[in-house]
């Protein structure tokens, strides 16, 4: 007996883990030059979303791997710690390592989500939670996830708080590049939200 084949990810599905999966690299670590070359070639449209996609595109056209990585460190990394905390405990009780990221790793759990070995970071982190999502989107972590489940991840772990940290890093003092990267961030998530809202 053969096991029946995957569904078929739409193209919009394809997209949105995409979009997903790219803020992803981006707050994970800073672009090198072959990333900030597509970055710089790509081009929106007249609405919200593609707005922010030509503002990311002309940033990376006035940067360099050097510039952006300085960038980086002085956001995330910095002496001791930098001018953000992107993570979801952190934003939502004030502490690191609190109640939000054990309700994280319970669903993680269910869903069939192992930690990733390549990082220390706790899984709050908002690269690894934007990682998540594309994963149950496209099926990365067994079948792809039904409206319902992402819905739930997003509802519980990205939506509560994803918002104030995108909206932080657009008026971040050391942000440059990253001020783009905010306002991309901010644009897709208000349309996931509405997608759901008007799905649910």
């Amino acid at each position: 007996m053969t096991a029946a084949p995957a569904p078929a990810i739409d193209a919009e599905d394809r997209l949105r883990a995409d979009l997903y999966d790219y803020l992803a690299v981006l707050l994970t670590a800073p672009p090198d030059q072959a990333l900030l070359d597509r970055t710089a070639g790509l081009t929106g449209d007249a609405s919200r979303l593609g707005q922010a996609i030509e503002q990311l595109a002309q940033a990376a056209r006035g940067t360099t791997p050097q510039a952006v990585t300085r960038e980086f460190n002085a956001l995330f990394i910095g002496v001791g710690r930098g001018e953000l905390l992107p993570y979801a405990s952190y934003y939502l009780t004030g502490f690191l390592n609190d109640k939000p990221l054990a309700r994280l790793r319970g669903d993680m759990a269910k869903l069939g989500i192992a930690r990733s070995e390549r990082t220390s970071d706790p899984e709050d982190n908002i690269a690894s939670l934007l990682e998540m999502m594309a994963g149950l989107i496209i099926g990365r972590f067994g079948q792809s996830a039904g409206a319902d489940v992402q819905q739930d991840f997003f509802d519980k772990h990205i939506g509560p708080w994803a918002d104030r940290f995108m909206t932080d890093l657009t008026q971040a003092e050391a942000a440059d590049v990253y001020t783009a990267i905010g306002a991309l961030g901010l644009a897709f998530l208000e349309i996931e939200r509405e997608a759901f809202r008007l799905t649910s």
